[in-house]
């Protein structure tokens, strides 16, 4: 069998496609025999030995993206991770972030298995492979850690600025832009666990009273006291915790639900999402 000759432009073309390095991409070419189709393949084979390898490192940096669509009625939250802040402020780690949420919010995907198996362009390459495929590229673990999905009346996202945390929230009306930015970055900087204590998960509350207890008791409150002491650490947990709740970092004066009551009587969060890559 013949061996094609490699030139310049085909490696260009194969950099262009992949993102890989210029003797990465030779070397695939090479192997290949000229096929950009199979290089592709050794590239991202390439990619799969360096993910093995990169598993128990932990992809820690990265970056939150949130977006709504063009009538403000769903909005997504996505984070891609890398390990290290180098790669999270290259751009076209950013690109691929952004193409990422982007995906998930056509797509209207609301985790993260369903955002690996989605797929990333026309060729057929899933998200999955994409994520491998940059492993061997970057040289770092690249994965996704985060994927929910928010429909509302209105929903409004919030991204902070250096993107290491994002959130999202519906409110039940339209027209209240401004009461929906306050409240995503009230969100962003409180995170609090859920909009009110109704939808506190009861296995959370059940921990928190046994906490609770286990404190009163250290403390040297008698047994029978304890139970009343722990119910009145959980009022304080749902105030502190969750977001209706909440003093509102604006007014404190006021409680986040107290906020959107001054705005419209029946103005209120019927949803969110938030993730931080610190907190």
């Amino acid at each position: 069998m013949n061996t094609m000759a490699i030139t310049a432009a085909d490696v260009n073309k194969l950099r262009q496609i992949t993102g890989a390095g210029m003797m990465d991409c030779k070397q695939a070419l090479t192997e290949a025999n000229g096929d950009f189709d199979v290089a592709v393949d050794v590239l991202r084979k390439k990619g799969q030995k360096v993910a093995a390898k990169r598993a128990d490192r932990d992809a820690t940096e990265g970056l939150v993206i949130a977006k709504t669509n063009a009538d403000g009625t769903r909005g997504v939250l996505v984070c891609v991770n890398c390990e290290t802040d180098f790669v999270a402020k290259n751009a076209d780690f950013a690109a691929m972030a952004d193409r990422l949420a982007t995906i998930a919010l056509e797509k209207n995907l609301d985790s993260v298995e369903a955002l690996r198996s989605a797929a990333y362009d026309s060729n057929g390459l899933t998200i999955a492979e994409k994520l491998i495929e940059q492993t061997g590229v970057i040289g770092e673990k690249i994965d996704v850690s985060a994927c929910g999905e928010v429909s509302a009346a209105f929903v409004y996202a919030y991204n902070h600025p250096g993107n290491k945390v994002a959130s999202i929230v519906g409110l039940s009306k339209a027209g209240f832009e401004e009461a929906a930015k306050n409240t995503a970055m009230q969100i962003a900087a409180m995170a609090p666990i859920a909009v009110n204590k109704e939808s506190v998960p009861q296995s959370v509350v059940d921990k928190e009273i046994e906490i609770g207890k286990e404190l009163a008791i250290q403390e040297g409150k008698p047994a029978e006291m304890a139970e009343k002491i722990a119910m009145g650490r959980l009022t304080k947990f749902f105030k502190e915790s969750t977001l209706l709740a909440q003093e509102y970092i604006k007014d404190n004066k006021l409680n986040v639900e107290q906020y959107l009551k001054s705005q419209d009587k029946d103005l209120t969060v019927t949803g969110f999402k938030r993730h931080s890559l610190t907190i």
